[in-house]
């Protein structure tokens, strides 16, 4: 399920550098997950599609760089939502906070604004096929139905690993 458009490439990364974004190997026992959704983004679909379709482009590449600087894997998108695993807390969040304020820095006006919302939390998880499945992801899932845009949560699980380190 997991093809990556930045395997092997140099990217530019908001924030930062040009990053060597490697061949993606999922993160596999106590796993940090980070899913974003842009908020009331169908109906700005529906508003102004064209419009969208390019601001959702430059999301896109503002996210995966950021993801890829931090050692992220993206390993689902579903419409403009973001599933991505981290191997090592702290990078799950650094990445957020890069994609969160390269985005504001964007004019995505011609939408009239793109905020995400962007939900943290670590745990266990089976990896199949590409993909990864339990409570954990459960829990995230909940966690960013909760966010509003524009805002990164982050579980007490993530919060704890990260203070300790």
């Amino acid at each position: 399920m997991f093809a990556p458009d930045t395997k092997g490439k140099t990217m530019d990364v908001p924030g930062g550098s040009a990053s060597r974004v490697s061949s993606p190997v999922l993160p596999s026992g106590t796993v940090t997950f980070a899913f974003t959704d842009i908020e009331a983004s169908t109906a700005r679909w529906e508003r102004v599609p064209d419009a969208m379709s390019e601001a959702l482009r430059r999301h896109d590449t503002i996210v995966r760089a950021a993801v890829g600087a931090h050692r992220g894997i993206v390993f689902k998108t579903i419409g403009d939502a973001f599933c991505c695993a981290f191997a090592d807390a702290r990078d799950a969040i650094e990445s957020a906070v890069v994609f969160q304020r390269a985005l504001s820095s964007e004019d995505f006006s011609t939408v009239d604004g793109l905020r995400v919302r962007v939900a943290i939390h670590t745990g266990t998880a089976d990896e199949r096929d590409g993909d990864y499945f339990g409570p954990t992801l459960n829990r995230v899932a909940r966690l960013l139905a909760t966010a509003h845009g524009g805002q990164t949560i982050v579980s007490a699980a993530t919060a704890a690993l990260v203070r300790a380190s």
